[in-house]
């Protein structure tokens, strides 16, 4: 099993990460990847990775597991591939700037979000800006579905720059697949275009003995009965919600 002690590189909010955290933990909470409380546990709120290695790294505690050398190199194998792909793609990316530019632009946003602190000047403004004007001819579901297919191979081929934590490669799967679904939903084009698997969901450890009964009531459905199922009881036997707070009560 993996051992780590986080973090590896410091970490701080940059112009974007702590707007991206709270968007992002409301769109996990939709998605059932985050608890209700996700936006009050220190655990995901912190810019450090977890070295719980059962816990998923959140988008904006990558920077404490990658640093800034390993982020530039998996964005430099991605932009390599935008440059060498075919006329219709490419030319957006190069009459804005040449290959170093972009990566260089890129990995900034990167860091800023994910942990790094100050890096990409001009933050949300900056990066709508880009995308309305300088890549406004990509945004489209073509554009979107040969972005995704680069960057996936990019991530393929970047293993060695993601550590030996395999909880790396499914946060960055995560954080690529929360900007695309962004995207998709200013741009209108669709949101069918995976980078692999993501994140588990989180799932808090509850203890019945020290929680109220307005707390346990407050549960939903699902969260008792996983709660029960965890505690060896089987809940098929508890069909209405109500019997599932009064069994949790009972522990």
């Amino acid at each position: 099993m993996h051992t780590s002690a986080y973090p590896t590189f410091a970490t701080r909010h940059g112009y974007m990460s702590e707007e991206i955290q709270r968007k992002f933990i409301i769109w996990a909470i939709d998605r059932g990847l985050l608890p209700r409380d996700a936006h009050r546990m220190a655990q995901v709120i912190s810019l450090d990775a977890p070295n719980d290695p059962g816990k998923p790294i959140q988008v904006w505690q990558l920077f404490s597991v990658l640093g800034p050398d390993r982020i530039v190199a998996i964005v430099r194998n991605f932009y390599e591939r935008v440059f060498a792909d075919e006329e219709w793609f490419t030319s957006p990316f190069a009459r804005v700037g040449p290959l170093d530019h972009h990566v260089m632009t890129q990995a900034s946003m990167w860091v800023d979000v994910m942990g790094g602190g100050p890096a990409y000047h001009g933050g949300d403004f900056r990066l709508n800006f880009h995308h309305t004007h300088n890549a406004i001819q990509v945004m489209n579901d073509k554009g979107a579905k040969r972005w995704t297919e680069l960057m996936v191979a990019a991530l393929d081929a970047s293993s060695a720059h993601m550590t030996d934590d395999p909880r790396v490669r499914p946060a960055l799967n995560t954080f690529l697949t929360y900007f695309m679904g962004k995207y998709a939903q200013e741009f209108a084009f669709a949101d069918t275009y995976a980078f692999g698997e993501i994140n588990p969901p989180l799932r808090r450890k509850l203890n019945f003995m020290t929680m109220s009964t307005e707390a346990i009531e407050a549960l939903s459905e699902q969260e008792l009965r996983q709660a029960l199922n965890e505690r060896g009881v089987d809940t098929s036997a508890y069909p209405q919600k109500a019997d599932l707070v009064n069994k949790a009560q009972m522990l």
